[in-house]
């Protein structure tokens, strides 16, 4: 079985070294992605032997994990095991993220932070991760505990059928969305993370805005009806009891309250408009994958 690991890796010249040298004890099939490093990130991975895929421009997170998939196609690899360059995983968990694929009792394997309690994980990012894990899981066959992990392992089968269009970093959703859809088994083992001063230096704002973003938008196409059909179904129950209030009201009193007026116009449009959504959404949907 050939087992490659892929390491999406941008100016990570500190850590890229160490990395590799610790990979290279499981396997000497690695693939680094230099997505547009402007140190000497390609450099220190060529010279260990590690095969690079070079960016010219720095294209996200995602063009980086899409550039990997397609090599690992074209040399061939029967599992793919995707690790960051920042250090932050640990060598020592890559057999227990290997091991379902292998005994073929899956084929996505996330390495969840959430699965035992001593991941010392920042407060911050708990919060952004659960909430997104949240909403992917609306998409899913599968109840999750850590959707955004970027330690994970894909079997052949994933490597064949799933093609990711996504360039940033809402890739990981994009993935497991597919990957479902197509009926493929997903699990999760638990893994510990490091946190130092060299990991992830993606501003925690804008990075979680992004997945979010991405997240939602994958959620909301694979299944408009429940994305937009129960909150759409919420506004207009809502607006039903401000409608019966404000009748209420002017039966009591004579006159017409605009405030409760307002709201129960205001909530029963934006049902009306989420629901036609959900419907038109649905529609198209289903003819586009008709005809696929």
């Amino acid at each position: 079985m050939k087992i490659t690991i892929g390491i999406p890796a941008y100016n990570e010249e500190e850590n890229i070294g160490e990395v590799i040298t610790k990979l290279k004890e499981i396997t000497d099939s690695i693939i680094v992605c230099d997505d547009g490093s402007t140190d000497r990130t390609r450099q220190i991975s060529e010279k260990l032997g590690a095969t690079v895929i070079q960016h010219e421009k720095n294209m996200g997170y995602g063009a980086a994990i899409n550039s990997i998939f397609k090599k690992c196609i074209e040399i061939n690899s029967d599992v793919l095991v995707t690790f960051d360059a920042d250090g932050q995983h640990r060598v020592e968990d890559v057999e227990r993220i290997l091991e379902p694929i292998i005994d073929e009792d899956a084929d996505v394997v996330i390495g969840s932070r959430f699965l035992q309690e001593e991941s010392e994980i920042p407060n911050y990012r708990k919060v952004g991760i659960k909430i997104i894990t949240k909403v992917t899981n609306a998409s899913l066959k599968d109840s999750l505990t850590d959707s955004q992990s970027g330690f994970r392992a894909y079997s052949k089968s994933v490597l064949n059928n799933i093609t990711p269009s996504e360039f940033g970093m809402g890739i990981s959703t994009e993935i497991l969305i597919k990957a479902s859809k197509n009926n493929l088994r997903i699990t999760e083992v638990p893994i510990k993370v490091l946190y130092g001063p060299n990991t992830s230096t993606h501003n925690p704002i804008k990075h979680g805005t992004s997945v979010l973003i991405s997240t939602i938008k994958y959620t909301s196409i694979e299944r408009p009806l429940y994305f937009y059909g129960i909150p759409s179904i919420v506004f207009l129950i809502v607006g039903c009891v401000f409608s019966y209030f404000s009748i209420q009201f002017y039966s009591e009193v004579g006159r017409l309250n605009t405030n409760l007026i307002f709201i129960a116009g205001g909530t029963i449009l934006i049902g009306i408009i989420l629901l036609i959504s959900a419907i038109l959404l649905f529609t198209l949907v289903s003819v586009v994958r008709e005809k696929h």
